[in-house]
């Protein structure tokens, strides 16, 4: 114990580094565990197409969009979504949603506003389409 006060005292800055980074990693765990949109695996969300249905809706731009994005996928902005203009996805509502963006980070925020919403099953793809098309899952490009 007397070292790491030692050192922390020598590396004030790294060991205040070391803390932030600490509480931030607890609380972003705690947030993900309390939270009712849950972040899902490509295995996961393939399932959910596939046997329940699923809607995938992407909120890249318009042009990553149609360079590639899993099929049947809505490309809906995240600012469309941020307005509460959800457009086609209002007859979706009762179905299970998943929110993808380029990888995985952007997704949460447009996912949280469609729980909010009212739509109650709402996920988010791990890593996005960048983990999809990295696991060679098929893409499908619209011109």
């Amino acid at each position: 114990m007397q070292d790491i006060m030692q050192f922390a005292g020598n590396h004030t800055i790294l060991a205040l580094a070391w803390v932030i980074l600490l509480v931030l990693v607890i609380v972003t765990t705690v947030n993900g565990m309390f939270s009712k949109v849950k972040v899902i695996s490509r295995g996961e969300a393939t399932r959910l197409i596939n046997k329940e249905e699923a809607v995938v809706v992407d909120v890249r731009g318009r042009d990553d969009y149609r360079k590639g994005h899993i099929s049947t996928a809505i490309n809906m902005l995240a600012a469309d979504i941020k307005k509460g203009s959800f457009g086609e996805l209002e007859k979706y509502k009762a179905q299970p949603l998943i929110v993808v963006c380029a990888t995985g980070t952007s997704a949460s925020d447009s996912a949280a506003q469609l729980n909010a919403a009212g739509y109650e099953q709402v996920y988010v793809l791990k890593e996005g389409v960048s983990g999809w098309s990295g696991d060679n899952l098929p893409l499908v490009s619209s011109r």
